[in-house]
Parts: structure tokens; sequence; C-alpha cells
């Protein structure tokens, strides 16, 4: 595995390079050799954040953890990443189209499958062109933490989503 570490507003000393590869290192067991391993290391105030993205052919494995010592943040993300990684399992690796990127052992191993993923409502709406300020406006008069809508703009479905700090996002999809 090959490891990508930058650092935002926090400088990636050896100790902090050593401990993220250590730690993720772990999940040698699952990936192929040639995988790539994101990893982002922030601070903003007393936060101490680490962002995990593992790019696998036709999906995103991602975690992103929050404590007060960095240390604790390392080591929560690769329990998470590996809790993904055994419960999605037959989804991520589904008709072997995404085999290549992972270790055969782990193609093989079985899983107990936790929690099936069940679609319990299902909700239709008319989506009508809006600018997304609009969008978001909409959004907080439903009082939901997202909103899909048909972008005035470019004619395409877009979804804003709120984010920490009451600020928002906007997720457009490509081409």
């Amino acid at each position: 595995m090959e490891f990508i570490i930058v650092g935002k507003n926090i400088d990636v000393t050896p100790g902090l390079r050593g401990a993220v590869e250590d730690k993720l290192s772990k999940l040698d067991k699952y990936f192929s050799d040639d995988t790539k391993i994101h990893v982002t290391l922030s601070v903003e105030k007393e936060r101490q954040k680490i962002e995990v993205t593992i790019p696998v052919k036709g999906n995103i494995i991602r975690s992103e953890q929050v404590s007060n010592d960095m240390y604790v943040s390392i080591d929560l993300v690769e329990e998470i990443i590996e809790r993904q990684l055994k419960k999605y399992k037959n989804k991520i690796i589904e008709r072997k189209q995404n085999a290549d990127s992972f270790k055969q052992d782990y193609i093989d191993k079985e899983f107990a499958d936790e929690d099936e993923i069940k679609i319990i409502r299902n909700k239709t709406f008319d989506v009508k062109p809006m600018y997304p300020e609009d969008a978001c406006v909409q959004m907080e008069l439903l009082g939901h933490d997202f909103f899909a809508f048909n972008n005035a703009e470019n004619n395409k479905i877009c979804v804003v989503y709120k984010r920490k700090g009451n600020t928002y996002g906007l997720i457009e999809p490509e081409a």
C-alpha cells in the first residue's frame, strides 16, 4: 500500500507519519499492494481530525474521525474502515468486478452479514428548477439535512446539504 499523507494547519512530523502508517498498515491484509491510501490530518482549534480515503475501482472507502488527540483519531479511523470492509464486503466486491483491488484472502473470507441494508420508505416529489440558494432555503423550511433539486444553472439533479458551522454544501454530478 502507498500512503499519501498531507497536513492542513499541522506539520506531518515523522512521529505522526509513523503512527498513521503503522495503524493503517493493518489494512494491508485487505488491499492489493498497489492500493493508494490518501490521508489528510488537520487541526481546527482543539479538534484533531483525520480523513482517510481509499479509492478502489467503482467505490471509495472513506472515514473521518475527530477527537482532541490526533493519535486517538488515528486509532478510531482504522477501526471504522476495517468494520466497513467487513460489513460491506459483498457489496464492494460485487460480481468480482473490483476484486483486483483486494487481496484474495479478503475476497474468500466470509463475514457475518450485519444489518442488511433495507429501504423502508420511498418518497416521490416534484423536481422544480431552482438555484442552489433557493434549495437551501427549501431544505431549511422542510427541516431536513439535505435536499435534492434540479439546478436551474445547469439543469442537473443536485443535492444541497447542511454542514457543520451553519454552512452548506452542494453535490453536483460530473458531465
